[in-house]
């Protein structure tokens, strides 16, 4: 077994990551089922609602992400200095924690569902559609919560493969149910909602039973008092994917509201297709960030600064390799994704095919800026981390989508994203070099 204490050479660093890189792919690939099949079986103002929604759910739910990645390099770094009872007490109160805020917040959702909707132009059927979709899964929220917060703590925990083998669970139960639902149902949208929320249960909560119980793996559900100090240091620490994943959603709902304008409803159509292939190829990028995090917290706290220098460099080669092979997939897979989601609308199909072989360049850059984030989000500097995810996610995407298409049109939307991944590598580059010597890597 791999421990997180290990010399970690490309072969080990790929087989402790792996789990997790596949673990977040599987929750990106079963998160577009919803859209496959309510696109070919309900129908194209259904699929154009789910994807307008979306950002708002990926809001509320990405809470998992700034407790599963801050908490986790906090547990890590205590495990790191041989403190494991105090590493067990910070695990139980992020959970317990985890659930107030999902109870908070999926009231907080359906009292003001409509009118947020309606303040980002959502209107007529399609208003109508999303607030259907909406209200069945946002009691949901407390699980997807902890299903993205488990994703992060299974590899602090030692245990990348469990993760992994809930996920696919998760995924499984989702990908079943939509097509009992609403193939043999006939629920339409309900029942896409419906599969997603049991899925999410499935991912959220068979992780507290495990961790419950006596187990092997390095972390342990038991009694836990409220720490304030530790629980602000885990918001900061992971405020940068708290940051990243709540600007991400907000550039969703600003490019959904530009491509309203430019392009009407098939362009939100359109970049609704885009946006499951850049979650499942992101997902990689997320995937290795997350399952490297822990190695690089521990070896920090223990003072290994070989090793830390080692992580950083064979980090960079392999998602540099990721790079390429994505940026190749993205154009041979262009035509059969789209007509897998679209391939009933031929102007649909045309607009998000020229969408895609633009869009596709941005995965030569965005690995970059996602690990770096991660690794000091893992060293416990929070505030750089959230500067480069807020730079990538928020300020640079925003200004690109606002100005480019002023020059470009709609091809200044699709090129947008690209745009921005750059000048965040250059950025992180930037607090790489300036950070080296505080950090010894």
């Amino acid at each position: 077994m791999i421990q997180l204490s290990d010399h970690f050479n490309y072969k080990r660093l790929l087989r402790f990551t792996a789990p997790s890189i596949v673990m977040l792919i599987f929750t990106s690939i079963y998160g577009v089922v919803d859209g496959f099949f309510v696109s070919n079986f309900v129908g194209k103002t259904a699929f154009t609602a789910v994807n307008f929604i979306m950002p708002i759910l990926m809001i509320l739910g990405c809470v998992g992400f700034m407790f599963g990645t801050g908490g986790g390099a906090l547990i890590a770094i205590t495990m790191g200095t041989g403190h494991k009872e105090k590493a067990d007490q910070l695990f139980s109160m992020l959970i317990y924690v985890s659930i107030a805020c999902g109870i908070v917040l999926t009231g907080l959702g359906l009292l003001f569902l409509r009118l947020l909707l309606s303040l980002l132009g959502a209107e007529g059927q399609m208003l109508e559609d999303c607030i259907t979709y909406g209200r069945i899964i946002l009691p949901a929220v407390c699980a997807y919560i902890l299903q993205y917060e488990f994703q992060c703590l299974f590899a602090t925990a030692e245990k990348p493969k469990l993760g992994l083998y809930v996920t696919v669970a998760a995924g499984l139960t989702n990908a079943v149910l939509d097509a009992l639902f609403i193939i043999v149902f006939h629920w339409g949208l309900q029942g896409a909602a419906a599969a997603t929320a049991v899925g999410q249960c499935v991912g959220g909560l068979l992780p507290i039973l495990y961790f419950a119980r006596p187990n092997t793996s390095l972390l342990r559900l038991t009694r836990a008092k409220f720490d304030g100090s530790a629980l602000l240091k885990v918001c900061i620490n992971g405020s940068s994917e708290l940051m990243s994943n709540i600007s991400t959603s907000i550039v969703s709902m600003l490019y959904n509201i530009q491509l309203l304008h430019y392009a009407g409803e098939d362009g939100v159509a359109a970049y609704g297709v885009l946006m499951y292939v850049n979650m499942i190829f992101l997902a990689a990028f997320i995937g290795f960030s997350v399952g490297a995090s822990p190695v690089i917290s521990y070896h920090s706290g223990a003072r290994n600064y070989d090793e830390l220098k080692g992580l950083l460099k064979k980090s960079f080669i392999i998602i540099g390799a990721f790079a390429l092979l994505m940026f190749l997939a993205a154009q041979m897979l262009a035509k059969p994704l789209s007509l897998m989601f679209v391939g009933y609308d031929s102007s649909l199909l045309r607009m998000t095919l020229r969408g895609f072989f633009i869009f596709a360049f941005s995965f030569l850059f965005a690995g970059f800026a996602i690990f770096s984030s991660s690794f000091f989000t893992a060293l416990g500097d929070g505030l750089t981390s959230a500067l480069i995810s807020f730079l990538r996610t928020l300020f640079f995407q925003v200004f690109a989508v606002l100005l480019l298409p002023l020059i470009l049109g709609l091809d200044g939307i699709w090129i947008s994203i690209a745009v921005a991944e750059v000048a965040a590598v250059i950025v992180s580059l930037l607090f790489l070099a300036g950070k080296r010597k505080k950090y010894h890597y």
